[in-house]
């Protein structure tokens, strides 16, 4: 089968995470996605494993490939008119601008929405921001850490009554932000398939950190209060809870429907007496005496390893995991069985295993395994592409390129 996006052609005007992530996306589906970085080359090229606290001599950023696979890559400094003009050309035969840079950035070089489609109704303009297109802080910089992760709540509820505010892992609100920007694009492609009228599409990282906590946020907004903390010493469901293992490592339990599985839990645990005991009968006495149950569950959690624990309860009709390390979560089996980490055969860098898009389709495999491009690699003939002559390009580079 054809891949689904063959013959789309995408201009990426972005940095960081959210947006080469979506352009990633729509590669791996099939598009043609030119990636336009400044002449250095854009930050998250250059954040190497061992500047983030890894031990290993890897000589790229793999996070950056991850994120950039299966692109062209163009340098361009737009603040020069030649390269504006270039990157006006690439847009004029694009079916998808897709970019993060701010709206009154974007208005100062008249690469907004309302320019762009009165040059052509038929273009899809992709924009992604911190807080959208609308009120004072349309045009406020924002990373994940600030928009999606600290001013949504997000940080606040994720953390226990005597514990700080937890700290959010890169890209984590920037991977959510860029499947939904993705699914706007396909709809707008869908509905340019009908009328040949392009869209804008929009996504912040504001709104996605509050539907990703969407049901703890939809409860908040209309109860008018904060969410209930999760204290795991006497939570509102013992069996929806982590507990501590002899070794010092954890053990998570999610039985939300704990009427059914608690006298399992308790055979399992080899506490029967538990499932007998009148203070635990139902939900609501669980809840009523939930710091009694939960410590009568800890103590049994205790008294083994947390790999004697993953034998004991390995085949069980019960819904746990264990607390993996990333370290560890990476080199598990059914996750490799799924295809999560394809192998990237990189020109200088050799084979090493990245992450695939988190979608599969039965028709189309896609190709999650090629490297990220190098700087500018693309430049002459992607220019080329768009007509420009020997000497526009060579104004358009620069007389050093």
């Amino acid at each position: 089968m054809n891949a689904p996006l063959e013959g789309i052609r995408v201009v990426e005007l972005a940095s960081y995470v959210a947006v080469p992530a979506a352009g990633t996306l729509l590669a791996d589906l099939g598009a043609d996605v030119v990636k336009v970085e400044v002449p250095q080359g854009e930050i998250y090229r250059y954040a190497l494993p061992q500047f983030l606290g890894y031990q290993t001599d890897f000589a790229e950023a793999p996070q950056f490939h991850m994120d950039n696979r299966g692109k062209r890559s163009l340098t361009l400094d737009i603040t020069r008119p030649a390269a504006r003009d270039a990157l006006q050309k690439l847009i004029d035969r694009a079916d998808v601008f897709l970019t993060n840079v701010t709206p009154s950035r974007l208005a100062k070089f008249a690469l907004d929405p309302e320019t762009q489609r009165g040059r052509r109704p038929e273009l899809i303009v992709a924009m992604l921001n911190g807080f959208g297109t609308q009120g004072p802080e349309a045009s406020t910089p924002a990373f994940d850490y600030i928009a999606y992760w600290a001013r949504t709540g997000f940080m606040d509820v994720l953390h226990e009554p005597d514990a700080p505010p937890a700290f959010q892992r890169p890209g984590i609100g920037d991977h959510a932000a860029a499947l939904a920007l993705v699914a706007g694009i396909l709809a707008a492609m869908r509905m340019r398939d009908h009328s040949g009228e392009g869209q804008v599409v929009e996504t912040n990282l504001m709104h996605t950190g509050f539907y990703i906590q969407g049901n703890d946020a939809s409860c908040s907004i209309v109860a008018r209060q904060d969410p209930p903390r999760h204290d795991r010493r006497k939570p509102i469901n013992p069996l929806w809870n982590h507990y501590q293992t002899k070794d010092g490592r954890w053990l998570f339990v999610s039985m939300i429907d704990s009427d059914r599985f608690f006298p399992k839990l308790c055979a399992a645990l080899g506490r029967t007496e538990l499932a007998e005991d009148e203070r635990f009968a139902g939900a609501l006495d669980r809840l009523a005496n939930s710091e009694a149950l939960t410590a009568a569950l800890a103590e049994s959690f205790a008294t083994k390893t947390l790999a004697e624990w993953e034998a004991e309860l390995a085949g069980k009709d019960l819904i746990w995991a264990p607390v993996r390390t990333v370290g560890e979560a990476v080199e598990d089996p059914q996750a490799h069985a799924n295809g999560v980490f394809p192998i990237v055969d990189h020109p200088t860098l050799g084979k090493f295993p990245t992450i695939s898009a988190p979608v599969k389709l039965s028709g189309y495999d896609m190709p999650a395994n090629r490297p990220g491009p190098g700087l500018g690699a693309h430049n002459r003939e992607i220019l080329g592409e768009a007509g420009l002559s020997e000497e526009e390009i060579a104004a358009a580079l620069g007389k050093d390129s």
